[in-house]
């Protein structure tokens, strides 16, 4: 578990269609490094990764698509203090990230196909509702192809061979 000074943070991983990099497994492969690394940049600091395994899923909102892949990445080791203006920062990070991995937002339909999916769902205790980001995140509880991988990461000491 964290110590009293680090807080956790959770990313949630989403993706049925394919990307540059293959099928969203393939996708998901390629992309827990860089987003390791990526987060590590952004805290300045190294990190401990916790990973759920791969969840397959019934898609939310139109039916006429493929399934989904979900995952969940924990970080413990964060100890810059949660706060707006860094949740913003990481949450440009992880929309780089998407299109990296060939999202475009822009033309997307809600709830429909993409090739990736990157959630910030929660930093420590910090609450905010900014036009771009509500903290945590507002459907979590909603959602069981979140909250079923959040919880096997929370509980697995040990990173799940995809």
């Amino acid at each position: 578990m964290p110590s009293t000074d680090e807080a956790l943070l959770a990313v949630a991983l989403g993706s049925n269609r394919p990307s540059a990099f293959g099928d969203p497994r393939d996708t998901f492969l390629a992309v827990r490094p860089v987003l390791e690394a990526n987060l590590a940049a952004w805290a300045d600091q190294p990190l401990r990764c916790r990973w759920s395994s791969l969840l397959d899923t019934a898609p939310v909102g139109p039916v006429e698509q493929p399934r989904y892949l979900n995952a969940v990445l924990l970080v413990e080791g964060i100890t810059a203090k949660p706060i707006e203006p860094l949740a913003l920062q990481l949450l440009d990070r992880l929309h780089q990230l998407e299109r990296q991995f060939g999202r475009d937002r822009s033309r997307e339909q809600r709830w429909g196909p993409r090739s990736l999916d990157l959630d910030l769902l929660f930093w420590g205790e910090l609450r905010m509702e900014h036009p771009r980001l509500v903290l945590p995140h507002p459907r979590l509880h909603l959602r069981p192809f979140v909250l079923e991988p959040l919880l096997q990461a929370m509980q697995s000491p040990h990173p799940p061979c995809w």
